[in-house]
């Protein structure tokens, strides 16, 4: 396995999909390059009021996703939920997206793709999208 090369500070997530009932996501993600053992680690700073902890599983399972065969330590700083449009698929799926953008960001994959104001996802480095062009 091999490990993220750099610190990917402050990675972004919002998933806000508008059909049915959501689901409604929203982490921020910082990534470091894996301790002397290289394994990864999940770990969160991020109070109960900001995230209901039970969405904490659901974020792990989707960075550990997102970054495939590489290790790293992700610590999630930030969250936001909806009471009612919530639930374990957008954290998954926001998850996956800040664990493919880490890999982005460290010169390790391609970026996340686009899928418009459905999820955003931003990262240091991210290249900018030029004015009318969408997103």
């Amino acid at each position: 396995m091999t490990g993220l090369p750099v610190s990917v500070p402050g990675v972004s997530v919002r998933v806000a999909m508008q059909t049915g009932c959501g689901p409604y996501a929203y982490i921020v993600v910082d990534f470091e390059p894996p301790g002397p053992d290289g394994g990864s680690q999940f770990l969160h700073t991020v109070s109960e009021d900001r995230l209901p902890h039970e969405f904490l599983p659901a974020v792990r399972d989707g960075i550990r996703e997102g970054l495939g065969a590489v290790a790293a330590v992700a610590v999630l700083t930030d969250g936001g939920f909806h009471e009612v449009d919530s639930r374990d698929q957008g954290y998954r799926l926001a998850g996956r997206y800040a664990g493919t953008a880490a890999l982005a960001a460290a010169g390790l994959g391609e970026p996340p793709p686009d899928r418009g104001r459905h999820i955003r996802v931003d990262w240091p480095g991210r290249p900018r999208v030029e004015p009318g062009a969408g997103a």
